[in-house]
């Protein structure tokens, strides 16, 4: 099994940047793909962007294109979520997910974290 914790949401003003990072604990983090994911207030949960097991190949929603990029780190055990030029639209809850199979805008991961909040002011 694995246990996801992300940090690093937050306040920021429209154009500016946040850094999201989700925690793994198990010992089997390499074989994992892994996903972000996104619920906005009133909104269904959206898929953000996924990465393999080996972190390559990240890919993205098109609404977060060229904006937003995942990396990761099996030594580390974690995950990032690098988040620029931010929108007011982009403000939502923050979900890590983790998978044994693929992550993918239709999938539903096997394992969550809590989430964190990211705001974006106008």
């Amino acid at each position: 099994q694995v246990q996801l914790v992300e940090s690093g949401g937050g306040l920021v003003q429209a154009g500016g940047s946040l850094r999201l990072s989700c925690a793994a604990s198990g010992r089997t983090f390499s074989s994992y793909a892994m996903g972000w994911f996104r619920q906005a207030p009133g909104k269904e949960r959206e898929f953000v962007g996924a990465t393999s097991w080996s972190g390559g190949m990240p890919y993205y929603a098109d609404s977060v294109k060229g904006r937003f990029t995942i990396s990761r780190d099996n030594a580390k055990n974690t995950m990032n979520l690098q988040m620029n030029s931010l929108k007011p639209e982009d403000t939502a809850v923050y979900y890590c997910a983790a998978d044994q199979g693929a992550v993918t805008s239709t999938s539903y991961p096997d394992y969550w974290g809590q989430g964190t909040q990211v705001t974006v002011s106008s």
